[in-house]
């Protein structure tokens, strides 16, 4: 009998080696590309695969890289803090969120040709995440004790299919198998806003496995000129263990994605190549609900309860990408997004600033005689920070308010790369 439990066990598997050096955030929690490549030209990819990872973006792709295998590992360190401002319960404050610095991130991509038309591909990586670590709690002065944090994490393991329709067209579908781990500490004090005060805080590692599919298509309008698109549904995801945080009893759902892309080649050695993509954030109750209905009585982990109040990520990526040498590639890269997190919204995101908006990438290849490629990146988040409006309520716990003021909110980021692919 076929074991049904087999998916979620290979999942299990694969996060026990993976998953704890998953933690990152740089558009809203998702990263800003997939393979060294990618992320080198500030993760266009939707229109101009590159590697063996091409079907993380669009699986259309995977028909144009060839027979390779790809291996990367990105060191990513993010910078994180937040302050309190005006607040009648304590003097004003500024903590770090940095007790945990440096996250290594590894993935694997494997591409093959079937025949003329037809090629098949796996791409394993950390879809995106979020941590935050205080050494020195932020809500201390509301009750809170120990340290605080959240840790997020998201393993995606993509198998896919890819397909010309005809010498210029092609389409691809991919499977994306999500696996999230989640933990959250010293948050304790909101058990008395909750639905379920037992599971707001200090629960462990829960997890999650769900599953969803990647759509795309690309297409060569003119010798020069190629466009792609793709579009990622919402997968369901829920950690039980935090059913008094999350809304609608632990629901943390991976949003639903979309995106359009272009690559031109402006010279045989030169091509310009630009994306823009659209995360759902607000679709995802426990992300997008407005923290505003816990204060107006709506307790946490309720149905279309509070949440961190994010808004849609749309993300306008631009890149070059330069054959300088028959051996080496260069690539240079910006991203520029809206803000996600409205400032309204701050107290809770202190847990979570994914305030990150405009990145700057840097990127090469370069190819060895005897067959192999390394590939290295270098990508900078820049500094951002969302100051509080009227983000803290005023007046004490016991009705509904925190002593009001503000917290204000920072984030800033530098992701280092190295990747070796070969062809088989």
């Amino acid at each position: 009998m076929r074991d049904s439990k087999l998916p979620g066990r290979t999942l299990t598997l694969a996060a026990a080696l993976l998953a704890p050096a998953l933690s990152h955030a740089t558009n809203g929690y998702f990263s800003h590309g997939y393979g060294a490549a990618s992320e080198g030209a500030a993760g266009v990819g939707i229109a101009l695969p590159q590697d063996a990872l091409a079907a993380a973006t669009n699986p259309a792709g995977t028909v144009a890289v060839g027979n390779r295998v790809d291996l990367g590992l990105d060191a990513f360190a993010p910078r994180r803090g937040a302050s309190i401002t005006g607040n009648t319960f304590g003097t004003d404050a500024s903590y770090s969120g940095d007790a945990s610095k440096t996250f290594f991130i590894p993935n694997f991509g494997y591409a093959r040709q079937l025949n003329a038309t037809t090629a098949v591909g796996l791409a394993v990586y950390g879809n995106g995440g979020m941590n935050t670590d205080y050494a020195s709690n932020p809500y201390a002065r509301f009750g809170a004790t120990g340290s605080a944090g959240v840790n997020l994490e998201q393993l995606f393991i993509t198998p896919s299919v890819a397909y010309k329709l005809a010498e210029n067209h092609s389409v691809g579908v991919a499977l994306n198998l999500a696996y999230q781990r989640f933990s959250a500490k010293g948050v304790g004090f909101f058990a008395g806003f909750s639905s379920a005060p037992a599971n707001v805080s200090d629960q462990g590692t829960d997890s999650s496995t769900g599953a969803g599919v990647r759509l795309g298509w690309s297409g060569k309008l003119t010798p020069t000129l190629t466009v792609g698109a793709t579009w990622a549904s919402k997968i369901t995801g829920r950690f039980k263990k935090y059913k008094g945080l999350f809304a609608d009893g632990g629901g943390f759902d991976i949003p639903e994605n979309y995106g359009l892309g272009l690559a031109l080649a402006a010279t045989p050695d030169l091509t310009l190549a630009a994306d823009v993509q659209t995360i759902r954030y607000s679709q995802v109750g426990s992300v997008g609900d407005s923290v505003a209905s816990l204060f107006a009585g709506t307790p946490l982990g309720a149905s279309h309860g509070p949440g961190f109040g994010w808004k849609d990520s749309t993300v306008f990526k631009l890149a070059a990408v330069q054959r300088v040498r028959s051996d080496l590639v260069l690539r240079v890269g910006v991203s520029v997004a809206n803000e996600v997190v409205p400032a309204s919204q701050t107290f809770f995101n202190i847990l979570a600033p994914g305030v990150v908006k405009n990145h700057l990438t840097l990127g090469g290849t370069w190819s060895a005689t005897k067959g192999g490629e390394l590939t290295g990146f270098f990508a900078h988040g820049f500094g951002q920070t969302v100051n509080g409006a009227n983000s803290i309520p005023p007046g004490a716990p016991s009705a509904g308010g925190f002593g009001g003021g503000n917290a204000n909110v920072h984030l800033q980021e530098n992701i280092i790369g190295i990747s070796y692919g070969w062809k088989l």
